[in-house]
């Protein structure tokens, strides 16, 4: 019983960061605020203590929705690269155990912000900018463009071109 009440409470934990995560993104997207490092950070440095104590926060551990919000801090963590490669091999690791304890496109997304952090192609299209705020997004370079949705849907991702559109779309929301 000890056990599930932890579970309950980390997953309520990765929750509630995930809601200041978001809230200060949007915000700060609809250029209502400044961009606060101080989030990431903090973030991090619960997440590192966590996994160091009890390991990943899998899908059994603490239910999808707050397995893929630990990832999202992760993916937040631009500041420690070696943190996310770090993680990137225990989610893959752990994907080889038990393919349904790690949602695969978390490990697609972090590889590409990985690769991204390293001045190098993304494999899967996750990652996009733009040049100016008028501009739609676009994905950054991509290795192997050619087989792209292949490679997205083994990871469960939508196509390149779906994804797109949705992320372009959902940006015209935010800024309104």
């Amino acid at each position: 019983m000890k056990t599930l009440k932890f579970r309950q409470h980390l997953a309520k934990e990765v929750l509630e960061r995930i809601k200041v995560d978001q809230i200060m993104r949007k915000k700060f997207i609809a250029g209502k605020v400044e961009w606060d490092k101080k989030i990431d950070k903090n973030n991090t440095v619960w997440l590192k203590k966590i996994i160091t104590q009890y390991g990943w926060p899998t899908i059994s551990m603490v239910g999808k929705k707050a397995s893929d919000g630990a990832w999202l801090l992760v993916q937040h963590a631009d500041h420690d690269v070696q943190f996310q490669k770090k993680v990137l091999k225990m989610m893959i690791e752990m994907q080889k155990i038990n393919k349904k304890e790690i949602n695969p496109a978390n490990i697609a997304y972090l590889t590409d912000r990985i690769l991204i952090h390293q001045k190098r192609l993304q494999i899967f299209g996750t990652q996009y900018t733009r040049k100016t705020k008028k501009e739609d997004f676009k994905p950054l370079p991509i290795k192997d463009k050619n087989d792209i949705n292949e490679r997205r849907k083994i990871y469960g991702l939508s196509t390149l071109e779906e994804n797109t559109k949705r992320i372009n779309k959902e940006y015209k929301k935010l800024k309104r």
